[in-house]
């Protein structure tokens, strides 16, 4: 198994060296498309017939196609990819034929497998993690949401000073597509001016905070469960990933401990020096700060932990544990 990270899997793009077969493994579900896209234009940067030659599959409808078309030759060019999802879809009887073909790839296709997660007991996973070049896309932290965030703006022709855009980090959380939409949407509204401010961000965006993942924390800070698990519903049928739900939890948390030991020692300006927050928020935050002590901080941080391992060992589903969580949190 080879296993390289994102900035790494660039760098060989850039340098055109491919392997057959790829596993793009995560809860980041806008850069692992963006990745396959971009093995994709590596692969068949000088294909004429490019549509003949790019194929995506979804295992809902079984193997046996998507493994048809990578053994197929090319047409009219050097190479064929095949990019494959939805293994929470694959039918038991169709994981020895993608066995089959990744124990023997055809040479002239590159083959990209993109998951959120998979099962670690099954065979074909343990196959995949042994054949394929693995490119891990886990949910972006702060610092690297930020830097992502600026690129966007650039590419936007966006300005933005650090402090604004902390804030609409904070607001927006760390989810790729969330951020890249949201950010289309401010460089629209911006119009001619070409600025971020948070005058724009509460316009735009605390209208409908109630859609957004830091929602979801309110309402847990606030022990209010009815609403929590509404968000959370929502979130999901929105098409949140449990695990980056799992994240922004986490992440509430983690700035909750930090705060709390703050305010003990400094005063309520330190604490959002060091968290963080939309000024609107900040009255509200430092009340349901001064209701946790550090022995709830900590249990709520067990919670999590013990969820986050429910998840990846598959016991029951994920969100059947997002659910337990938010029920125990919200005690």
């Amino acid at each position: 198994m080879t296993t390289i990270s994102r900035a790494e899997l660039e760098r060989q793009l850039r340098q055109d060296r491919l392997s057959q077969l790829y596993l793009l493994i995560g809860p980041e579900t806008y850069l692992r498309r963006q990745a396959a896209i971009a093995i994709a234009n590596c692969a068949l940067r000088d294909t004429l017939l490019r549509e003949f030659n790019d194929s995506s599959f979804s295992l809902s409808s079984g193997a046996q196609q998507a493994v048809a078309a990578a053994e197929q030759l090319p047409m009219i060019s050097p190479r064929r990819v095949v990019r494959i999802t939805d293994f929470a879809k694959l039918r038991e009887t169709d994981e020895a034929v993608l066995i089959d073909y990744v124990s023997r790839p055809v040479q002239s296709s590159v083959v990209v497998f993109s998951a959120p997660d998979l099962d670690k007991r099954k065979k074909l996973t343990k196959a995949l993690l042994e054949q394929c070049v693995v490119v891990d896309f886990p949910p972006l932290k702060d610092g690297e949401a930020k830097d992502w965030a600026k690129q966007r703006l650039r590419e936007l022709s966006l300005s933005a000073d650090e402090r604004t855009l902390s804030e609409f980090i904070n607001l927006v959380g760390n989810d790729v597509q969330t951020l890249s939409s949201e950010l289309e949407k401010m460089a629209a509204a911006a119009g001619e001016t070409k600025q971020l401010t948070p005058e724009l961000i509460d316009s735009l965006i605390a209208r409908s905070r109630e859609h957004t993942n830091f929602e979801l924390g309110d309402h847990l800070l606030a022990r209010n469960r009815r609403r929590a698990l509404e968000t959370l519903h929502r979130l999901l049928e929105f098409g949140a990933e449990p695990l980056m739900l799992l994240g922004v939890i986490a992440g509430n948390y983690h700035r909750l401990a930090i705060a709390k030991e703050i305010l003990k020692l400094g005063s309520r300006e330190e604490v959002f020096r060091a968290v963080s927050m939309p000024f609107f928020k900040r009255d509200h935050y430092i009340e349901s700060l001064r209701k946790f002590d550090a022995a709830s901080i900590a249990r709520g941080i067990q919670l999590i932990a013990a969820a986050d391992l429910a998840v990846k060992t598959s016991r029951g589903t994920p969100r059947l544990q997002l659910e337990m969580l938010v029920c125990e949190l919200t005690m």
